[in-house]
């Protein structure tokens, strides 16, 4: 038979009281989280669209400067998320000469933009302004996951812009089941969504993602945080994060109706049959250098969808390139600081000569 240690049991309530009670004050106080901090200047805009020029942090940065492509459904910033452990810094002081597109948050207007809209129309404006800008007449692209999709399909029709090519944690082989979202992306009717809706609202897809792992996403971490809860410099990040998952942007209809159904329900990117603006986008006319980037661990793209990539493009110069994090922790993770800005900053500038 066990007895309940009564003093021990009550020491430890007043012991957490204590920190909860510290932990409202650190809560009170805490300024506002400081995110997306990396010196940049706007360069272009159109729509909602806007073109940043990150300041160098290099005395000479790669002649050749690279574009992020980041994805629609989140904020580009998660690659800036704080300054200890910032992607974009990282790879600035390593010698890069980035831009970045920031896709703003659609509205009403927005609602018949397509993928060719957001591929031939934002993206190669972008990429106009930069040659034109720098006299150059190719540049880097950098897409991360339905950025790194778009990227690629860029790349296939303007193969001319592109100099090197890298993605990070991008779907292209959607015919496989791995991830609850790749098994809903097939089953969804986006047609009955898009028609509702117009505009999908980002709480919408945000309550969907986080389904994807409920316990972890919505419970598990609320319950870890007590333990920290006193310690302001954790509380501060922890908000930082919250922010970035609870700021999604909405939708354009047209654009995640094309994406669901021709990508994850009929797969024609590695089928050969996507057409985008009247086009074919035909893989094989991907013959840059390809650095190819996968999270070993990623619940939303998982590496049987990223890795096929390599297989379908006729670069002879490309790599394959695995991590052992999830999908967050492709950015913010101190693996990432350590090894993937700098092996993305030395691949680029190797390629950029």
């Amino acid at each position: 038979m066990q007895f309940i240690d009564v003093d021990k049991s009550v020491q430890e309530m007043f012991d957490m009281q204590r920190k909860l009670a510290k932990g409202m004050d650190v809560l009170l106080n805490i300024e506002d989280a400081e995110i997306d901090a990396t010196e940049k200047e706007l360069v272009y805009e159109e729509d909602k669209m806007k073109l940043y020029h990150y300041k160098p942090l290099s005395k000479r940065p790669c002649k050749v400067p690279t574009l992020i492509v980041y994805a629609l459904v989140n904020r580009q910033y998660m690659m800036d998320l704080q300054q200890d452990r910032s992607m974009i810094k990282n790879l600035l002081k390593s010698g890069l000469d980035l831009y970045i597109i920031d896709w703003g948050y659609p509205t009403k207007e927005d609602m018949y933009l397509t993928m060719d809209d957001y591929i031939n129309g934002y993206i190669d404006n972008a990429v106009e302004h930069i040659l034109e800008e720098k006299n150059i007449k190719q540049l880097n692209l950098l897409g991360v996951c339905q950025g790194g999709t778009f990227s690629t399909i860029y790349s296939s029709l303007h193969s001319d812009k592109v100099k090197n090519l890298v993605t990070m944690v991008t779907p292209v082989e959607f015919s496989g089941d791995e991830g609850l979202l790749f098994k809903w992306g097939k089953h969804l009717n986006v047609d009955n969504m898009v028609d509702t809706y117009g505009i999908i609202p980002g709480d919408l897809m945000n309550t969907g993602y986080m389904m994807l792992k409920p316990f972890q996403l919505m419970i598990d971490k609320y319950v870890g945080i007590l333990e920290n809860v006193d310690s302001p410099d954790i509380m501060r990040n922890f908000m930082r994060m919250e922010k970035w998952i609870f700021d999604s942007p909405a939708q354009a209809g047209e654009t995640i109706r094309q994406f669901i159904k021709d990508l994850y329900q009929e797969n024609k990117l590695v089928k050969g049959t996507l057409e985008i603006g009247g086009k074919k986008v035909d893989l094989k006319n991907i013959h840059m250098p390809l650095l190819n980037i996968y999270a070993e661990y990623d619940h939303l793209v998982p590496p049987s969808a990223s890795m096929p990539l390599n297989d379908h493009v006729s670069s002879e110069d490309k790599e394959v390139y695995g991590v052992p994090v999830g999908h967050i922790g492709m950015y913010v993770s101190s693996k990432s600081q350590k090894e993937v800005a700098p092996k993305i900053a030395k691949w680029i500038k190797d390629k950029s000569k």
